[in-house]
């Protein structure tokens, strides 16, 4: 299961495509039906909700839900909404996308994804990458898309839709495949030219490859 939050002032809409996306590799999605989803509250009520059906007799996810495996994801101000998130037991691994202040970063028990745009005004790669150098508790990994602002124009859309998806595949799903492209000495992102920049702290490089 993934749940996501949405950037200041905006519902689930714009982000249909990259969720679906999310949905197409297999995994159920509940998006927060909010304009503000900084606290995460929202976010850890739609997996809960998902995790009640998952029990209920007659819902289309009866039975299809695993709970044990939850991802937490989102842009901008849904990205510190799900680094809040991530500070619940229910949540295993959380990608912040060019996130907001929200949330501590210290409270997360997961391994992170941080991404972050290049040209980006509104939330800065510095400052990704400040959030970034908080998680060194976790097993982190922290990308600059090269070319990406804010609102990920482009192409840059679908390579932050394909590395998000990836992060969920390997430590949701156990993708070994997907493995490949964050950890070991061969670590695809990190030769990726898409990518202007690529860190990964000291409990993601022990991660084998």
């Amino acid at each position: 299961m993934v749940i996501w939050g949405n950037g200041t002032g905006v519902s689930p809409e714009p982000y249909d495509g990259q969720l679906r996306h999310l949905a197409s590799w297999g995994f159920v999605v509940a998006a927060a039906n909010t304009t503000q989803a900084g606290s995460g509250r929202e976010m850890l009520a739609g997996a809960r909700f998902l995790i009640a059906e998952d029990a209920r007799p007659g819902s289309v996810f009866h039975g299809k839900i695993d709970e044990t495996r939850v991802g937490a994801a989102g842009h901008s101000q849904g990205g510190g909404g799900a680094i809040a998130a991530g500070a619940d037991p229910l949540v295993d691994t959380t990608v912040p996308l060019m996130p907001g202040p929200q949330g501590s970063v210290p409270a997360l028990h997961g391994p992170s994804l941080f991404l972050a745009g290049q040209l980006d005004l509104i939330v800065p790669s510095v400052y990704v990458r400040g959030r970034y150098s908080w998680a060194g508790h976790v097993p982190a990994v922290f990308a600059e898309l090269k070319g990406a602002d804010h609102f990920f124009p482009g192409e840059t859309r679908i390579r932050a839709a394909g590395v998000l998806t990836a992060w969920f595949r390997y430590w949701l799903s156990g993708d070994a495949n997907a493995r490949e492209i964050f950890f070991g000495a061969d670590c695809l992102l990190c030769q990726d030219k898409s990518w202007s920049s690529v860190a990964r702290n000291e409990k993601a490089r022990q991660v084998s490859g």
